[in-house]
């Protein structure tokens, strides 16, 4: 396995971690930090300390989550070939071939003809 495969795997499951620390809230104050107590002054656990909990976990994973794309794109896998443009690389020219005119064998009418046809007409 390669280092970007690595940097893969733990993208998708701070990711999916992420995902699942989110959906455990409940932006009303309900959620899994209700289920602790939410009574009142009865806390088991605490509430207050539930929902620092799983906001601390958000920033954490959504940090890590954020450092760990930016470190994959150290690892991608270049080949060992520059990154630079080929569109200006004038060490390969193609050639072309020119164009020849076509020859066409129809001439033009003279204005002669057309003088003609048109006092033949009157």
């Amino acid at each position: 396995m390669g280092v970007f495969t690595i940097f893969l795997i733990l993208i998708v499951l701070v990711a999916f971690l992420l995902v699942v620390v989110i959906m455990v809230q409940n932006p009303k104050g309900g959620g899994l930090s209700s289920s602790f107590g939410g009574g009142g002054t009865q806390q088991l656990g605490g509430v207050k300390k539930t929902t620092d909990f799983l906001d601390k976990s958000t920033w954490t994973l959504a940090t890590i989550l954020i450092v760990l794309i930016l470190l994959s794109n150290v690892a991608i896998n270049r080949g060992g070939t520059t990154t630079e443009s080929r569109a200006l690389d004038t060490s390969e020219v193609i050639e072309t071939v020119p164009m020849t005119p076509i020859n066409d064998t129809a001439t033009p009418a003279t204005t002669e003809e057309t003088s003609t046809t048109t006092e033949d007409s009157e």
